[in-house]
């Protein structure tokens, strides 16, 4: 497909990540319309947009006048027509793939034929959007991370049926506006999402067997593993009906891999309301009453905390590089760019060794016996050969 420079830019989807990215893009100095079919989540989005601009104006990270070009560039429409003359429009409304590909459709009726369209989908097939289209050679992935502004990576993910060209046309504009991008396949969770899971799943694990409280292990792994959030903390800063659906899409796409198996704790605070931090409540409670819960600082027990969330993760890691999800480079890129990892996870195992992880997987997988623990091949050819990634 023949394909110009990027000069307007539609979003689709005026909630957070959709406004996060036209800051982006107008930041960068493309002409950007933000369009949403509900008129009050318009007015709020350019509210909101107005706000966040005046608070990098006070703190002098943007001037009075960039802050008026930047609003200047921006257009909120509440007409898909509007789209007809964008170069590149990008969807981020709701993770429902039946919503998504009927917007697809309605925007291959409206913009030109070399018009690129991208999803910001974080864990839906790329295939399956762009299969609902005339022409699913324009289609791909382009993934930000929340809140777009502040986050550095962006995950190009391209469909099967992506024109190869696109690839690189759109990983070096997405370059341009300041991003840091990573090239991925088509598959459940791309990188981030995908190796990521342990950090929840294994963290989950350990407080539902009651070896560790929930405080003691976000303690561990910050104190201890150096990240910089724990994952109970961050499950409620994400939002529980995020980060909780998140992981049942990416198991139920793995053909329920029991690697990617979701927590029945996780789910019954999403079923009760208990989001995390938005509601008020999630795995912490966020009141102004609420009573501080204090880790076993334990450090025999962080060792062992750390060392299984680690080990699982590096698992994970060498599993996308087994599986040519992406490269060792790009996977270790994503997981310090994309989640503020304090390593890169391929690079951490080999100053860790993989052996020492393969025995590591090998005592959990023993003493489970579940499928849960199974080393990947890659990580055996790596303990067994003495390799490194870097």
């Amino acid at each position: 497909m023949e394909m110009s420079p990027i000069q307007i830019t539609g979003i689709a989807g005026s909630g957070a990540m959709g406004s996060g990215i036209a800051q982006v893009a107008a930041t960068a100095g493309q002409q950007v319309l933000i369009f949403d079919t509900n008129g009050e989540a318009l007015q709020r989005a350019e509210k909101n947009l107005v706000a966040t601009l005046n608070k990098l104006t006070e703190k002098g990270k943007i001037t009075t006048e960039q802050q008026q070009a930047i609003l200047g560039r921006i257009q909120f429409v509440a007409d898909l027509n509007q789209f007809a003359k964008c170069d590149l429009v990008i969807e981020a409304i709701v993770e429902k793939l039946e919503i998504k590909q009927n917007l697809f459709k309605q925007l291959e009726a409206v913009v030109t034929e070399k018009c690129v369209l991208a999803t910001n989908t974080s864990s839906l097939s790329i295939a399956s959007i762009a299969g609902a289209c005339k022409h699913p050679e324009r289609v791909l992935g382009i993934h930000f991370f929340n809140p777009a502004p502040l986050m550095p990576l962006v995950e190009i993910i391209p469909g099967i049926a992506t024109a190869p060209a696109l690839r690189a046309f759109c990983k070096s504009t997405i370059e341009g506006w300041g991003k840091t991008t990573v090239q991925v396949k088509d598959t459940p969770g791309f990188i981030v999402n995908r190796v990521a899971r342990p950090f929840y799943s294994e963290s989950l694990r350990i407080y539902d067997e009651g070896i560790a409280s929930k405080a003691t292990i976000d303690w561990a792994l910050k104190e201890k593993g150096g990240f910089r959030m724990g994952p109970f903390e961050l499950m409620d800063m994400i939002g529980h009906d995020v980060n909780y659906v998140v992981t049942e899409t990416v198991w139920t796409q793995l053909y329920f891999d029991p690697r990617f198996k979701p927590s029945l704790t996780q789910k019954r605070l999403l079923e009760a309301g208990f989001l995390g931090r938005k509601s008020g409540k999630g795995f912490y409670n966020y009141g102004t009453d609420a009573a501080e819960e204090l880790p076993e600082k334990n450090e025999t027990l962080a060792t062992y905390i750390v060392d299984r969330v680690l080990c699982m993760l590096m698992n994970e890691a060498v599993d996308a590089v087994y599986l040519k999800v992406a490269s060792p480079e790009d996977i270790d890129l994503a997981m310090t760019k994309g989640v503020n990892y304090p390593k890169g996870l391929l690079k951490w195992g080999d100053e860790k060794g993989w052996k020492q992880i393969m025995h590591s997987m090998t005592e959990l997988h023993n003493w489970y016996e579940e499928e849960r623990y199974r080393c990947s091949p890659l990580l055996k050819t790596m303990a067994i050969s003495g390799k490194t990634f870097f």
